[in-house]
């Protein structure tokens, strides 16, 4: 059977699985069934691309044959797969998960285990893009989990992305997600910090991102934050709130290999401060608050 023919459910309908559920609508495959634990948003959506709004987890299991699981956080994965009233294993014998969020490693593992003993499967779908690329099918997704399972439904990840890249057993993707949220997040700790003393030595800052795309200063931060930077626009396209968890798991990561990671955890400190100043919902590009004279909470 063609994955097209088969039903998708989609779990988590925020800015990432709404727009992979509509891209993947407009693939032409069945997207069966919706659920969110925002009751409205999951009927919008549902109203959207013709799918039924679930009112409970064992709805979405019992009417898809595939399911893409985008929550925030390991508690957020904890309910949604072990809550004992209601959860996506109840009766889910046959059924894949593709779990799409920035978790820790020993929840994917947990995962699959416990998706053998109920006779399900899982894989881990690591996401590095943002909703641009979830909307236009454009992701770079990182697969974790059984290769044979990977194989049987490559066309739908196809599908969602641009590039994938199959990273080995259950547990591996999400590492190797870790360190690509822990590099970016450096990176734009670092820029803004770079920007924040060239606008206080009065410097010229288009100049001087210019400069910097010239030499080793030079990121894909560079080109994806400095204007917002510099604007102070930091709509959300991926969070403060996130980039801190990711550091962390990232810091929980190296801790487990032997590993002291200095500049990770000094990058940890300042989303933490964020959140902390209820910045948390900005993009990530808003560290430059805390950089930048004359800004901060308030200002």
């Amino acid at each position: 059977m063609s994955t097209k023919e088969k039903r998708i459910g989609f779990v988590g309908l925020g800015r990432m699985g709404a727009n992979m559920a509509r891209n993947l609508k407009d693939k032409g495959y069945l997207v069966s069934s919706v659920y969110d634990i925002n009751q409205e948003t999951s009927s919008s959506l549902a109203t959207e691309i013709g799918a039924q709004p679930a009112q409970t987890l064992a709805e979405v299991t019992a009417n898809s044959d595939i399911v893409l699981t985008v929550v925030t956080n390991d508690a957020a994965m904890e309910a949604i797969f072990f809550n004992e009233g209601d959860n996506l294993f109840i009766e889910s014998a046959g059924t894949l998960f593709i779990n799409c969020a920035t978790l820790s490693p020993e929840v994917h593992v947990k995962l699959e285990n416990a998706a053998a003993q109920v006779g399900a499967q899982t894989l881990e779908g690591c996401m590095a893009s943002s909703i641009t690329q979830a909307r236009q099918g454009t992701l770079y997704l990182m697969i974790g989990g059984s290769e044979e399972v990977f194989n049987s439904v490559k066309d739908l990840l196809d599908d969602l992305s641009i590039n994938l890249r199959f990273v080995g057993a259950a547990g591996k993707a999400a590492q190797v997600k870790a360190l690509v949220n822990m590099v970016m997040n450096i990176n734009t700790a670092g820029l803004a910090e770079g920007l924040g003393i060239a606008d206080a030595l009065g410097l010229d800052l288009n100049m001087i991102c210019e400069i910097f795309s010239q030499t080793g200063a030079n990121s894909r931060v560079l080109e994806t934050d400095s204007e917002d930077m510099l604007g102070r626009d930091h709509e959300c396209y991926f969070s403060a709130e996130h980039a801190a968890k990711d550091s962390g798991i990232a810091i929980s990561v190296a801790e487990g290999a032997g590993i002291d990671v200095p500049l990770a955890r000094a990058t940890l400190s300042q989303y933490q401060k964020m959140v902390d100043a209820g910045l948390g919902d900005l993009d990530k590009s808003g560290v430059a608050e805390l950089t930048f004279k004359g800004r901060g909470p308030g200002k």
